[in-house]
């Protein structure tokens, strides 16, 4: 009576085992050894033609920084323009109390659409440097 409860034991053991072998192991989808190898090596062609593509033309790369960076276009000149100039509180220099003058500014333009009109928000945020010291350049910080 104890080898066949024994034996019974096992038998439930293997059952539960082969269970979680199906549960839990290795997919019946996987892939074959060869195909697997075949698409490593197509990876790693492809891997190889981009570095020698990259050591071979440096001046390559930098043209297409260069065309990212580009402005897409300017926004037509028929639209509604509102200007908003954001400008320091004081223009005398932080430095040397001097007096600052305007040196250039920031233009950046977005397009913002209202239902049935379009406009162009323009903002503008002058740059003033210091003629005295000629180290200090200020400007408001933009609009979030």
């Amino acid at each position: 009576m104890l080898s066949e409860e024994r034996a019974e034991n096992e038998r439930l053991r293997q059952i539960l085992l082969a269970m979680q072998r199906h549960r839990f192991g290795r997919r019946a989808e996987s892939l074959p050894e060869d195909q697997l190898l075949l698409g490593l090596e197509e990876a790693e062609q492809v891997e190889a033609a981009g570095f020698a593509d990259a050591e071979s033309e440096p001046a390559k790369k930098k043209v297409r920084v260069g065309k990212r960076r580009i402005n897409r276009g300017a926004l037509p000149t028929h639209l509604l323009r509102i200007e908003t100039v954001v400008d320091i509180d004081s223009t005398a220099c932080p430095c040397c109390a001097g007096t600052l003058h305007r040196i250039g500014e920031d233009v950046s333009e977005r397009l913002d659409v209202v239902p049935a009109q379009f406009r162009v928000l323009v903002i503008r945020r002058p740059r003033y440097a210091c003629r005295t010291c000629g180290d200090a350049i200020v400007q408001a910080p933009a609009p979030a």
